[in-house]
């Protein structure tokens, strides 16, 4: 009787030694990122954390200025910072909420279309680089091609868009390129709210959208690529993406490379955990990186205090 008990104890044990953990076993961390991450922190990242480091991920997703303002100001104290672009970061450094941040991934500027549109084709051949193809900023240009993007005044996507087109102007030496695909900076015919702008265009209302590169993917949307040197995608193009600009509500904005960058906070009640998730994102989890369309982060160094 009491050699079958301790078996039976003793394969409860390696059961429970082999099991998942509990969300009790896991250590809380607060983690605020830009909201074009959502799909991936919400789904793979945080379940990898879970199991590979025993984290209970919390994530806030939302616009990297607004989430910087908040750490700076108090409002918000996660235990790690995630935002897209140099800017953000750069804030919270410098208000003495974190020390340093690491590069983890960057994303690029791309044109995404829908399959149902008539110009879908046309857009296929620019993309594809078919001998004797319309250009692709030529199809945008076409004065029925129904265009989405989101608003510059409170989306940095929304600005992104119009730096890459300004940029294109200078790059393929045409002037009042942005103009003719853009219509005013503010051009409410085009202007749709983010979570809504891959749905228009998997319907086909919208023919083509403004877009980062890890968006149409999820969504299996094809896009054409840009060059780099408009793409916002290289950070060692910094200096020359800076070279265009945006006014706008009285405020003068410059492009920056689309750079994530990952610190840990000084408030952090878990600073251990908090940096080996950050190591973690910069080494093995670069494979759901991958997976999800991001780069690595090609150029990038790490920012300082």
């Amino acid at each position: 009787m009491n050699r079958r008990f301790l078996i039976a104890g003793g394969c409860a044990s390696l059961a429970l030694a082999g099991r998942p953990a509990l969300s009790q076993d896991l250590t809380p961390l607060e983690v605020a990122y830009a909201g074009s991450m959502g799909s991936m922190m919400e789904g793979p990242i945080k379940a990898g954390a879970a199991q590979t480091l025993q984290i209970e991920m919390h994530g806030r997703a939302q616009g990297s200025d607004a989430l910087a303002q908040l750490i700076v100001g108090a409002s918000i104290a996660p235990d790690v910072f995630i935002p897209v672009t140099p800017g953000p970061m750069l804030t919270v450094l410098k208000g003495g909420k974190a020390t340093t941040a690491t590069p983890i991934a960057r994303t690029e500027m791309v044109i995404a279309y829908s399959p149902k549109s008539k110009y879908a084709q046309q857009f296929a051949d620019a993309g594809s680089g078919k001998h004797g193809a319309m250009p692709w900023w030529q199809v945008l240009e076409q004065p029925d091609v129904r265009f989405g993007r989101t608003d510059p005044a409170v989306d940095p996507q929304g600005r992104n868009i119009i730096f890459t087109l300004q940029l294109a102007e200078a790059y393929y030496k045409q002037p009042g390129l942005a103009q003719k695909i853009l219509g005013g900076t503010v051009n409410p015919a085009q202007i749709f709210s983010e979570p809504t702008v891959e749905a228009r265009l998997q319907s086909g209302e919208l023919d083509a959208a403004s877009a980062y590169k890890i968006q149409p993917g999820p969504f299996n949307l094809p896009y054409v690529t840009l060059p780099q040197e408009i793409n916002l995608g290289n950070a060692a193009l910094h200096d020359e993406y800076a070279t265009t600009s945006l006014e706008l509500n009285g405020k003068t904005y410059h492009p920056e490379s689309l750079v994530y960058y990952a610190a840990v906070l000084e408030s952090s009640a878990h600073k251990e955990k908090a940096a080996a998730f950050v190591a973690w994102l910069s080494g093995s989890a670069q494979a759901i990186f991958r997976q999800y369309f991001y780069d690595p982060p090609a150029g990038a160094s790490m920012l300082h205090a």
